[in-house]
């Protein structure tokens, strides 16, 4: 069984199991959490779309880890005038590992 979830502005395919890097979503390490917003969900038998989501599915995830992503350098740069400036930028993400899918 399968389901395509949207959080954080991404969409994640996920089976029982799998261990993903999301947007931040609140809860301590060791806690539990929900993703409601199920767009599709599928096992061996019957497929079910959502318009857009599916009514009544949600996955559960176990927060594994808060943590801040690698840095993403901004430069800005303009020739012969002198223009420069650096900035960086470090996501704040949520390693999650799905427990449940609830269709």
């Amino acid at each position: 069984m399968f389901a395509v979830v949207k959080t954080g502005g991404k969409q994640y395919i996920v089976k029982e199991g799998d261990v993903l890097d999301i947007e931040k979503i609140e809860g301590k390490e060791g806690s539990t959490a929900s993703l409601d917003q199920v767009l599709l969900v599928a096992d061996d038998n019957n497929v079910q779309v959502g318009t857009p989501l599916v009514r009544g599915a949600e996955v559960e995830v176990e927060i594994m880890k808060q943590f801040k992503d690698k840095k993403v350098e901004i430069m800005k740069f303009k020739k012969k005038t002198g223009y420069r400036r650096k900035r960086g930028h470090r996501q704040v993400k949520t390693k999650v590992e799905v427990k449940k899918i609830k269709a």
